[in-house]
């Protein structure tokens, strides 16, 4: 089975891949090659995280509200975003603090990211090396949960809507591929919008997506191939409530 650790050896030299910036002002305050305990487990409680190899402007406040990091790729585009909050930095006189560091320690008053393989995953996407078709199948459950929450994110941080974008009015899905509720979203997404897509991630998520909207381009039908296997490994009450919002919507459903 891939893992994230294989994942990685795809990847080009390590980069600046997180930027802190100030909403209000859209101030730089710190990039860093890596961040720690900030993708985390949804049973790990609050803590600290850390910038490492760290750039800190000269002139980042102490304190700062409405933080938002971004993940940027090695074309520094933007490719995700997290909105942080009140963030307070670093320890010692202000002098200090600011320049380069190998690591640098912040609090911030949020919620962190409880997708704990999404780092490696925010770190692969961001390589420039093109998202392959069908690169999540390999990866662990959680892994999938981690791969999925990268593929919404990244959908709308650049600037994309709940919407198909592929130029097929029909789409095939090939159920053999699908073991998981994640993996359902993942090849549904790829079928639909290519390698990286994104088309729902929640029964209302997807519905969003299919839902006919001014200037975006229906989904008319979907050919479920190997649909025996999904049923199986899905179960029939999510199976039923897929179909629900494909009638709800008009989607023609085939199943081979």
């Amino acid at each position: 089975m891939t893992n994230i650790g294989d994942i990685k050896e795809v990847l080009c030299e390590r980069g600046l891949l997180y930027r802190l910036i100030g909403d209000r002002q859209e101030k730089l305050l710190a990039e860093a090659e890596d961040v720690k305990g900030f993708f985390v487990s949804s049973n790990e409680g609050h803590g600290e995280v850390s910038f490492l190899n760290a750039q800190v402007s000269g002139d980042a406040p102490r304190t700062n509200d409405d933080t938002i990091l971004l993940i940027v790729n090695n074309r520094r585009e933007t490719i995700g975003e997290y909105f942080v909050g009140r963030v307070v930095f670093g320890s010692g006189e202000a002098a200090s603090w600011r320049g380069n560091q190998s690591a640098l320690e912040f609090r911030f008053f949020g919620n962190r990211c409880e997708s704990p393989d999404a780092g490696a995953i925010w770190r692969r996407w961001a390589s420039g090396v093109p998202v392959r078709e069908g690169e999540w199948l390999n990866l662990s459950t959680s892994e999938q949960d981690s791969w999925l929450h990268v593929v919404q994110n990244s959908w709308f941080t650049t600037g994309h809507r709940a919407a198909r974008y592929g130029g097929d009015d029909v789409v095939r899905l090939d159920g053999a591929r699908i073991s998981t509720k994640t993996g359902f979203y993942c090849a549904l997404g790829e079928a639909v919008n290519g390698p990286g897509g994104y088309f729902g991630s929640n029964l209302d998520a997807l519905a969003d997506c299919v839902r006919p909207n001014p200037g975006s381009k229906s989904l008319i039908g979907l050919q479920w191939g190997d649909f025996a296997s999904s049923r199986e490994a899905l179960g029939l009450e999510f199976i039923d409530a897929i179909m629900e919002v494909m009638r709800e919507f008009d989607v023609m459903v085939t199943l081979l």
